[in-house]
């Protein structure tokens, strides 16, 4: 009810200035303005990759396109299912048993999410540190010692002793604390870190006070700890329309959101669970896209074939678009560029700026885009084919892009990222604007690629760079390259595409945030080494920032 009461109003607001607007220009008004209060609403809980929502969502897009004519050319359909690796999980093999009591997993014990797989049996005696064994290790006092010490890292502390106990041949590691001071241990789902050479596994107190209190005993212990891939499924939604041409554009936007901000990519820092509902970002561009399949399938641009795509895993690092180029429903060689609209929905009417990027990636850009030219728009142009969008999927396969955008407002990646902040007038004419675009490049015949400069995306303001642009989907240990940057210390160092950086200097690269926290350690100028891995192969060179 809320919902449809703010769409009247906002539809009244609006009415003012629409008044300009010709007749198929309101229609296109009314349009999006449902299509983004739908996918923004709080019942599809935002649009989570992998989520209910992200499946009333696709529905609901691929229902629009079906409406608009458009053929499906998913795999299922109009869908594209994928993988998203969501981390890790106690498998379901799992077991321990002491003096034949069997344990709870997850409540009683549980294994350190860097834990081996691996299965013992054994009769160990606490005290004793044998060869061939498990070892009992209490954490009391190692966890007293350091109560105050704020660089004092458990976890770290855990995996360096389990090396150093597997090198005296124990066989696994059994972890307790009797102090009264908390460890905070728990298993971790995203940790990356490198396996350790034994199982560690962490009983509770309660199990411990039972079995543990004692030194001088011994008793039979029978453990199989078995950790497994947790993984959710994305879709992209895929429609077409087929004019039998040799040349084929596309078109995309993501529809994927934040949720509950589950995957730690919420600027809201304060820990309460609240829907984002990502109506700018990018319900926004989904609108646009639907509206832009409705418009091109009874367009007189018969020089094309047209391919519009929702992505979904967009914000966990262009999940969707790169494994659509991976695996793509159509031929890529036939593709003649890319368009992706992201955050088009908050176009300032004092500056009216609209950002365009990609514009370095064809030469015939500048024959349809020219910045200092009078018109509804104040362009500013970005000419890098790379960003923190759909587009670099393409750009990486070799095909010119475009990438629309109307800037970042205080309300990126929060809950109050609504539809009624949307400047739907000025989203009709960035619709206008890439459909007389594509008007007007309908005869002029594949566009020719260029390839631009990389460019450096971080929220962080780092004081370094190794001109990287990291593989999100990468859910291995380490930070896998998807592009390097010309002149930058990676591509001095001879680092590619594909390799895997597994090292700064002294620090051990396991994932992205270990990976921002080492560049962070490092200020312009300095000196250091760069360990990265190409195939089995383990590289090492040095580098200055």
């Amino acid at each position: 009810m809320r919902t449809k009461l703010v769409l009247i109003l906002l539809c009244i607001s609006t009415a003012a200035s629409a008044q300009k607007l010709k007749k198929a220009e309101k229609e296109v008004l009314t349009n999006i303005q449902q299509h983004v209060a739908y996918l923004a609403d709080d019942k599809l809980e935002g649009r989570r990759a992998g989520s209910k929502g992200e499946e009333l969502a696709m529905q609901y897009i691929a229902e629009q396109f079906r409406a608009a004519g458009l053929a499906p050319k998913g795999t299922q359909e109009y869908f594209q299912a994928f993988d998203i690796n969501d981390g890790k999980q106690i498998g379901p093999e799992t077991f321990l048993s002491i003096n034949d009591h069997q344990l709870k997993p997850g409540t009683d014990f549980f294994p350190l999410s860097f834990s081996p797989d691996g299965r013992i049996n054994a009769m160990p005696a606490i005290a004793l540190v044998e060869d061939d064994m498990p070892w009992f290790v209490d954490l009391s006092e190692i966890i007293k010692a350091n109560s105050h010490n704020p660089h004092f890292d458990l976890a770290d502390y855990i995996r360096t002793n389990a090396k150093k106990a597997a090198d005296k041949q124990a066989t696994a590691i059994v972890l307790y604390n009797t102090s009264d001071v908390e460890d905070k241990l728990a298993f971790d789902p995203r940790d990356r870190s490198e396996a350790t050479p034994i199982p560690v596994i962490y009983v509770s107190r309660d199990v411990a006070k039972r079995f543990f209190s004692d030194p001088t005993s011994s008793f039979e212990i029978n453990l199989n700890v078995s950790i497994i891939a947790r993984k959710r499924t994305g879709h992209n939604v895929v429609g077409y329309i087929d004019n039998g041409a040799p040349t084929t554009v596309i078109l995309g936007a993501h529809f994927d959101h934040l949720g509950y901000g589950e995957d730690g990519n919420s600027m809201m820092r304060t820990g309460e669970k609240q829907i984002h509902n990502g109506a700018d970002d990018n319900a926004s561009g989904t609108a646009a896209l639907i509206e832009l399949g409705r418009i091109l399938k009874t367009s007189k641009a018969k020089k094309n074939n047209y391919l519009f795509i929702a992505f979904s895993g967009e914000e966990l690092g262009l999940f969707g678009s790169k494994y659509f180029t991976q695996n793509p429903t159509i031929d890529l060689a036939a593709a003649n560029y890319m368009i992706n609209m992201d955050m088009v929905g908050r176009l300032k009417d004092s500056t009216k700026a609209l950002t365009i990027g990609g514009y370095g990636t064809s030469p015939q850009w500048a024959s349809v885009i020219q910045p200092a030219k009078k018109g509804y728009f104040n362009i500013n142009i970005d000419s890098s084919g790379a960003g923190p969008s759909d587009h670099t999927s393409f750009y990486r396969k070799d095909i010119p892009v475009l990438f629309y955008f109307t800037g970042t407002h205080s309300d990126y990646h929060k809950p109050s990222d609504d539809f009624d902040k949307i400047n739907y007038v000025g989203e009709v004419m960035i619709i206008q604007h890439i459909r007389q675009l594509i008007e007007t490049l309908d005869k002029q015949g594949k566009l020719s690629f260029l390839k631009t400069r990389e460019q450096q995306v971080s929220v962080t303001p780092f004081k370094v760079t190794l001109g990287i642009m990291p593989d999100y989907s990468f859910t291995g240990a380490g930070v896998r390259v998807d592009g390097v940057t010309d002149g930058r210390p990676a591509a001095k160092a001879g680092i590619k595409a594909g390799d895997v950086v597994t090292q700064l200097g002294e620090r051990v690269i396991s994932d992205m945030e270990t990976y921002m926290k080492a560049l962070n350690g490092f200020s312009k100028g300095q000196k250091t080494t760069v360990k990265f891995k190409r195939g089995n192969e383990e590289k090492t060179a040095d580098i200055e920032f």
